[in-house]
């Protein structure tokens, strides 16, 4: 079985070189080999609010193989369906991290793909993440708003072009996501479990976990995440899927968690809160996108604050398209409802102030 080491602290760039040292992962990386790294910059936002791999852990990646002879390094990442990955790159200061060691970053919405035959259907993946000869998967442990949370192998998505992350969600996105993980494996998985919104994958709500793990079986990751967070693994359906299609192994025993350093504090892990569960109860979704979701969650958290009650049925998702709908559509896949706010994704103060204009306060 693999193991997984664990780490505590707060400084990302030491624990992630730590991580690596601790390992001697530069024994098991091919001399001369094309290293590609794949943080979380799904949004533009900064890793302290939760959703994104902080700068840090890029830095202790880089430092690390740099000193021990690797100089064949990229930065590869494609952000979410109606965020522009520039952006993301900006604002999360990674950017700053390939000025500093030159390191080339590559934006995957950008890059040629290659059609790859998976246990479910085919799919288009990026060349520059296939043909990586170690791939490092540097994913968030948070909660989220669909698949209920997202570590290692959701964060595999990021390797797919716009056009592919929608079929994903026309196809409910947990197959797709589990066929992935069994033809895009990474070498290496470093999960950057600081400050996770342990709700929301688009964050707002960082919890402080103060932690980071490193493991080469991605399954067995998101399997201990789940753990971590008070999940069963049956929770997260996509995570079995994808252990039966070969991607990896569930089982995680107490002798697989090996402790690099012991944590100065309680290191129980919180749970989660529950918000973005009870704001989408009255949310009726089929095949929608991450990032509209994500725009409904943020304008429903927004007119919670407010006091506005939303009394009225939401509609969201491409399994609407062509449908009358009696309630509020979100999104022009609901165009069909008997009011709509449009966009691909709408805006979030859009769709709030359509909830303040209908809602009871």
């Amino acid at each position: 079985m693999a193991k997984i080491y664990e780490i505590y602290g707060h400084d990302a760039h030491e624990m992630t070189k730590s991580l690596m040292s601790a390992t001697s992962i530069a024994d098991i990386i091919p001399k001369d080999a094309s290293i590609a790294l794949k943080p979380n910059l799904v949004v533009a936002d900064v890793a302290e609010n939760g959703a994104t791999t902080h700068p840090g852990v890029l830095s202790g990646c880089i430092e690390y193989l740099k000193e021990n002879g690797f100089n064949d390094i990229s930065i590869i990442e494609s952000s979410w369906v109606g965020e522009t990955t520039e952006r993301s790159l900006k604002v999360s200061g990674c950017d700053r991290i390939c000025e500093k060691y030159g390191v080339p970053f590559y934006d995957l919405k950008k890059d040629k793909v290659r059609r790859v035959d998976t246990p479910f259907r085919t799919m288009e993946i990026a060349c520059r993440a296939i043909d990586a000869d170690f791939l490092i998967d540097l994913p968030v442990l948070k909660g989220h708003c669909q698949t209920v949370m997202t570590c290692a192998l959701k964060n595999l998505k990021g390797c797919l072009p716009d056009h592919e992350k929608r079929r994903f969600h026309t196809d409910g996105l947990l197959k797709p996501i589990a066929a992935l993980a069994s033809v895009l494996k990474p070498d290496l998985v470093i999960v950057d479990s600081i400050c996770g919104d342990l709700d929301f994958e688009e964050g707002g709500n960082p919890v402080q976990t103060n932690r980071m793990m490193l493991g080469t079986d991605a399954v067995q990751i998101d399997a201990y995440g789940c753990t971590l967070m008070g999940l069963k693994v049956d929770d997260v359906p996509y995570i079995r899927l994808a252990e039966s299609w070969g991607a990896g192994n569930t089982k995680v025993d107490s002798g697989d968690i090996i402790r690099v350093n012991e944590p100065t504090q309680s290191h129980d892990y919180p749970a989660a809160s529950g918000k973005v569960k009870n704001l989408v109860r009255n949310v009726s979704a089929d095949s929608a996108c991450s990032a509209c979701y994500a725009s409904l969650v943020r304008a429903l958290y927004r007119a919670d604050k407010e006091g506005v009650r939303v009394n009225k049925k939401i509609f969201i998702g491409q399994g609407y398209q062509g449908k009358e709908l009696n309630g509020i559509g979100i999104g022009r896949c609901c165009r069909g409802a008997k009011t709509c706010i449009m966009g691909c994704p709408p805006t979030a103060d859009a769709i709030l102030e359509h909830l303040r204009e209908t809602a009871v306060l």
